[in-house]
This record gives C-alpha cells, structure tokens and sequence, in this order.
C-alpha cells in the first residue's frame, strides 16, 4: 500500500490531489492508511463518509465512523513549502509556514441541507497534529509544545466556532454563517486520556466548574466507546494535572468571573475580590491562560517520562492496560532522540489494537523501523 501511495506521490504535480476511498470496520486499517500517506509525503487534507444511499459525502469526526465507507482526501504539498522547511531546518518559522499553506488546501465552507457542518480538519488540535506529522516525516524535532502553538494560532489567524481559518477565507465562512440559525457543532467522542482531557476543556471553558458539578457530566461520556486496552485515568487527577483550581484567596480568576457574571444577574458589575463573588468562584475548575498552561504541560510531560520507563523497563509478555499519552509521550522523546530501538522495543510488548488503532503510535513504529531498517 505505501508503495502505491510514494508512486502516486511520484507522478502527481506538487499542489495536487488524490482522493482514498474504503471501506472497513477496524480502525487500525483506518489507521494504517493516513500512515502509509504521510509516510509518503502526502498531508491529509479532508475525511468524509461517503453515503451510498443519497450518494453524497457527511462529515466525520473520530473513528468510530470507521464501520462505513470513508474518502480521504490528501494533497502533496507545493514544492515551495518543502524548499523553505528544509532550508529553514524545521525551526518556528517552518510551523506557521506550513499551517498557512495547510489551511490554504482546506475548504471554507461544508453545507449539509440547511446547515453548517463542523471542518474537523479546520479544529486546532487536528492542525497541530497534521504539523507535528509533517515534521516527523521530515526528521526534525517539533519546536514548540501544544499549549505554545494553540497561542501562537490565535494571534496569527481567525478563530470561528472553534475552526481556524486564514485572514483572507474568514469573509467567505462569517457570510454563509449569518445564513443559518445554529452554528456548527464538533461532535466529541471520549475514548482515551487524550479525548478525555479535550472533552474536559472545552466543558471548563464553556463552565468553570466545581469536582461535584463536572463529575456527574464526565462520567456520562465514559461509555462503551472507551479503547479495550486503554487504562481509565481518575477525573480528579485529569484536573489536577491539566487545570486550575481557584482556591478562594486574590482575584477571581477571568476565566470563572466572565461565567458567573454572564450566568447569574446578582453578581454582575461586581468587582473581582467581592466576597459574594469570590464564595461562588471558590473551588471551580477552570482552563489556565497559555502561560501557565505551559508550565502545567512541562510538569505533566515530566511525569508521563517517568511513568514511561515502566513500560520500557517490563518484562512480562504483554502490557495490558497502558495509558496512550504516556506512550505518545515516550515515543515522541525516544523519536527526538534518535532511540529507535526502545520505539521497537516498548511496541512490542504492546497488544496489537493499542499500536495500529492509534495514528501518532504507529507512525512512529513505522518510521522507526524504516530508520532502523536503513541504518549500516
């Protein structure tokens, strides 16, 4: 299969097109296949569910619309774009270089009936790991943490219900948007630590919360579609490493006086070391501004390290129950520092579903062993 994709990627021109269509109900095929296009140079662009009965294309967000026919659509980037990465060597620039000239392939507007649909391809966190592919592919270590690029996305671009877009495409979405009523909604499924975290963020943005107020909401997103072999991580210790707590001493955080403020007539107008104020602020869970989400990434990336030489250092046959972004992480540090062999090694102890039905891990099993292969 990849050899088929690096021919197509050979005869295409640089800013052109090829359009995946399969059908399959496991996941790691699903998996295998935006693999095999990456590894061959192509950045996919667009994932659609193709609906045999009304012959058009629905959006898809997850994997769990892998149990239907999908389309991929992917480009082979311009040779512009992979003339300047490789003489920029891969620094900040090259990011925002290849997020503008990703985001440029993307389309504006997806219109299902009446409604908008949401870009899943357009949401930031999708951008920021079709960057960090891009970079992998190319051998060079990504510049900046998530919490570093979801700021630098905000003041470089334009945000519209939780999709980015370009300066000049931004006209295009706000005029088709004032034609609908309901704005486009990203449908969220949680089945790992990853999904989980994002669930919880989104839900503290929209609604600073207390433990006893998010818990019962959390708890109704743990359902069936959770992956077999992924460990379930307590919610208390997802807040505590992700989010901040406002303790009841200073000001009142922003992020929670703009939610009471909005919601609740009787502290409006209020200032925010009000002691009405501060008592319903006190205990709420809220997402961290950038800066000190970054310094909650560095600790947190600090102790999934440690907790990854455990799997590196097991004896047993099989792990059976890990935590995907501790591996994530650990591949990721073992991929900067050259250290295939302890990729290779930690992948198999792992159970087959937990390395193909994840994309990060299994892109960076594949390329290790390709180095691994190539090395004298």
């Amino acid at each position: 299969m990849i050899r088929c994709f690096n021919e197509a990627y050979r005869v295409l021109k640089p800013g052109r097109w090829m359009t995946v269509e399969f059908s399959n109900t496991q996941a790691s095929i699903w998996n295998a296949i935006q693999t095999g296009l990456q590894e061959a140079g192509f950045v996919v662009a667009n994932v659609s569910v193709l609906d045999k009965k009304r012959g058009g294309l629905n959006a898809i967000v997850g994997v769990t619309a892998v149990k239907q026919d999908l389309v991929i659509s992917a480009y082979k980037p311009n040779g512009g774009l992979e003339d300047r990465f490789m003489k920029s060597g891969g620094n900040e620039d090259s990011v925002w270089d290849f997020v503008r000239t990703h985001l440029n392939y993307l389309p504006i507007v997806k219109v299902k009936g009446a409604e908008l649909e949401f870009i899943a391809e357009r949401d930031p966190r999708i951008v920021f790991d079709r960057m960090v592919a891009w970079f992998v592919r190319h051998n060079f270590p990504v510049p900046m943490s998530t919490q570093e690029f979801q700021a630098g996305l905000t003041q470089r671009f334009v945000e519209r219900d939780g999709m980015v877009f370009l300066p000049d495409q931004v006209a295009e979405y706000d005029k088709k948007r004032l034609q609908v009523a309901v704005a486009p909604q990203m449908e969220m499924f949680v089945s790992d630590e990853r999904s989980a975290i994002d669930w919880l963020s989104d839900f503290l943005k929209r609604r600073p919360s207390t433990y006893q107020e998010v818990s019962p909401e959390f708890m109704g997103q743990l359902g069936a579609g959770w992956k077999k072999h992924e460990a379930k991580p307590e919610l208390s210790a997802l807040l505590e490493d992700n989010f901040l707590k406002y303790d009841g001493t200073g000001e009142v955080p922003s992020q929670i006086h703009s939610y009471l403020s909005t919601n609740h007539k009787d502290l409006r107008g209020l200032e925010k070391n009000s002691p009405a104020l501060v008592a319903k602020a006190k205990d709420r869970w809220y997402v961290p501004d950038p800066n000190k989400a970054q310094d909650l990434e560095k600790k947190r990336e600090k102790a999934m390290l440690k907790e990854f030489e455990v799997y590196r250092s097991f004896t047993g046959r099989k792990i059976k129950e890990s935590r995907l972004e501790v591996l994530r992480a650990g591949f990721r540090a073992a991929w900067a520092a050259k250290d295939y062999a302890t990729i290779i090694s930690v992948a198999n102890k792992l159970p087959e579903e937990t390395l193909q039905e994840d994309e990060k891990l299994l892109t960076l099993y594949d390329l290790a062993l390709t180095r691994t292969e190539t090395q004298p």
